[in-house]
This record gives structure tokens, C-alpha cells and sequence, in this order.
């Protein structure tokens, strides 16, 4: 049994940091796929890209918030880059969904949305699996409940190559001219690598489990 509260005493602060990023991130995927449904069903998409911007920027704050009191706490529970590499990598996935909503936004013609669906189903279920790890570090757990959210986030990882390979397969041999392929080729790249950053923070929170389990 891990219990990392005790490692940190009475001060929860990094748990609460280290959570609220995770929500963020989660949101951010999120509002991802609002942004996508509302695109396929042409109702307008109802989500501005100033909200990918602002909620990018809240983890940003958080990161900057965790940077802070990692330099005023003398003794940290955890080695400090285990700390700053999770707080990095919950950063990295809403920077990674703002910037895939850049490049939607400056697709030329209309984009096939229904083609990003599933990849951003995908992306939460794997958003939804790093929260929990996170939210898993607070009070202590076990390596297999750990065990078994990374397994889910690895499948999700999985599906979304796969269904990356389906989408380039369709383009390749679809009416698209060579400009668009090049382009949706890019974006659904972009949306994979949206899922490999949820993986790549799972994969932090099992190795702080490991080292302290």
C-alpha cells in the first residue's frame, strides 16, 4: 500500500495542485469533443477558442503555482523532478488540444469532423484514466488499482494509432487533393499525440507509485 499522505504530512497543497491540473487537462478534452460534435452536426460549434486559451492558461497558472511552492518547501515528499515532470505533463495535454483547435480553425474548405470523433472519444476515456491516477495519489493506493487505470489509458492509446492508421488510409485513397491530405494528415496526427500525452502522465504516476510502493 502506498500512502504518499504520509510522505507529505498534514500539507496536501501538491495533491491539490497536482488534482486540479488533472481536472483541467480532463476539461480541456472535454470541451474537445463538444467542439468536434458541434462542427459534424453544423450547428456551430457553440465553443470559442478563447476557452482552449483560457484553459491552457489555468494550467499554465497551476504549473507556475507548483513551481512556487516546490522553491519554498525545504523538503519535498517526492524527488522534485518527479513532481515537476507530472505537473509538466498534465500541462502539455490542454497546450496540445488548443493547439490541434489552431489548426482545425485554419483547415481550408470544411473539415470532415465525424473523422475526429472517435480519436477524441478516445482521448477522454484516456483524460478520464489519468485523473483518476492522479485523484488515486491522495491517501494512498494500491499498485493494482493503479495497475488497472493504466491499463485503460494504454488501450485507449492503442485504439487511437489505430484508428489513426483507418483515417490515413481513408484519406489515401479518397478524392482529397494533395493539399488537404497534407493537412488532415497533420490534424490527425495532432489528435493521436493528444492521447500519447495522457499516456505519457500516466506513465509518471506509475512510476512515483512504483518508487514508493
Amino acid at each position: 500500500m502506498l500512502s504518499l499522505k504520509k510522505l507529505f504530512g498534514k500539507d496536501e497543497k501538491f495533491f491539490d495542485l497536482l488534482e486540479a491540473g488533472a481536472d483541467e487537462a480532463r476539461a480541456s478534452v472535454e470541451l474537445f469533443g463538444q467542439y468536434l460534435q458541434a462542427l459534424a452536426s453544423d450547428s456551430g460549434t457553440g465553443v470559442s477558442n478563447d476557452e482552449f486559451i483560457q484553459s491552457r492558461r489555468k494550467e499554465k497558472r497551476l504549473r507556475q503555482q507548483m513551481t512556487d511552492e516546490l522553491g519554498r518547501t525545504f523538503v519535498t515528499p517526492l524527488e522534485r523532478e518527479d513532481i515537476e515532470a507530472l505537473s509538466f505533463a498534465l500541462y502539455r495535454i490542454p497546450k496540445q488540444v488548443e493547439k490541434i483547435v489552431e489548426r482545425i480553425g485554419i483547415y481550408p474548405g470544411k473539415l470532415p469532423a465525424t473523422a475526429f470523433v472517435r480519436q477524441a472519444e478516445l482521448m477522454l476515456q484516456a483524460a478520464d484514466a489519468v485523473a483518476f491516477m492522479v485523484k488515486q495519489l491522495r491517501g494512498g493506493t494500491t499498485m493494482e488499482k493503479i495497475q488497472e487505470a493504466s491499463d485503460r489509458l494504454q488501450f485507449a492509446e492503442g485504439e487511437a494509432d489505430k484508428v489513426m492508421i483507418t483515417l490515413l488510409k481513408e484519406i489515401y485513397h479518397g478524392p482529397c487533393d494533395a493539399k488537404e491530405l497534407v493537412i488532415l494528415q497533420k490534424i490527425f496526427e495532432m489528435v493521436e499525440q493528444g492521447v500519447d500525452r495522457c499516456r505519457n502522465a500516466g506513465n509518471i504516476v506509475v512510476q512515483i507509485v512504483l518508487k514508493h510502493s
